[in-house]
C-alpha cells in the first residue's frame, strides 16, 4: 500500500503480521478457562458462592480473549466498535439495575 505526501514523494505503509503464534495462545488460553470452570463444576464438593464467583470471573476473562483476539478489538482503528460495546454494557447495567429498583420497591 501506497501513499503520497503532499511534496509528491512516496511513502510505503507495511501491515504488521502476527502470524498464528499469538492465535494458538489465545487458543490455549480459552480452552483453559473452559476447562477449570468445567472442572470447578463437575467436582460437586465446592461452595456454591465460590463457584458462582469463579464461573463469572471465567465468563470475563473469557469474553475478553474472544474480543481481544478473535474479533481483533486489540488492534489499532477499533474504537468505535469498542466504543459502542462500552454503551452497549452501560446501557443494559442501566437496564438491570432499572429492572431490580422496580421488583425490589
Amino acid at each position: 500500500m501506497t501513499d503520497h505526501h503532499n511534496d509528491g514523494s512516496v511513502v510505503r505503509h507495511r501491515h504488521r503480521h502476527e502470524g498464528p503464534r499469538k492465535h494458538v495462545i489465545a487458543f490455549i488460553f480459552s480452552i483453559v478457562l473452559t476447562a477449570i470452570a468445567f472442572a470447578t463444576v463437575a467436582a460437586g464438593g465446592v461452595n456454591t458462592a465460590f463457584t458462582v464467583i469463579l464461573l463469572l470471573v471465567m465468563a470475563v476473562l473469557q469474553v475478553l480473549v474472544q474480543l481481544g483476539y478473535w474479533m481483533h478489538l486489540k488492534d489499532k482503528g477499533h474504537m468505535i466498535p469498542i466504543v459502542f460495546m462500552a454503551g452497549g454494557f452501560f446501557v443494559a447495567g442501566l437496564c438491570i439495575i432499572a429492572a431490580l429498583y422496580w421488583m425490589w420497591w
